[in-house]
């Protein structure tokens, strides 16, 4: 069984002992989050149940592993024979979490 999930303005599928890294939640590490904003429900080849936005009464439940920062990114703008050179960096706050069960 599979589920849809959005958090942090991104769509997530995601099985039961998955790990994903989403936008930073306010939860401390080993603590439980529940996801409520289910868009579909579906099993492996079989039936798929979608949500008119979301699925009533379902909801993903996870387990917070870690806080940590990305990567840098690297923004950098020139113009040629200008002398212009802009460089801007960020690192995005994640958190990593297991998801535990799906409830449909």
């Amino acid at each position: 069984m599979y589920a849809i999930i959005q958090t942090g303005g991104k769509q997530f599928k995601v099985k039961a002992g998955d790990i994903v890294e989403v936008e930073k939640l306010d939860a401390e590490i080993g603590s439980a989050v529940k996801f409520d904003y289910v868009l579909a429900v579906g099993e492996e080849g079989g039936k798929l149940n979608v949500g008119t936005p979301r699925i009533e009464n379902a909801a993903v439940e996870a387990k917070v592993l870690d806080q940590f920062r990305a990567k840098k990114v690297i923004a950098f703008k020139m113009k040629r024979r200008k002398g212009y050179r802009h460089t801007v960096g960020h690192r995005q706050n994640l958190t990593r979490v297991e998801i535990t069960a799906i409830n449909a």
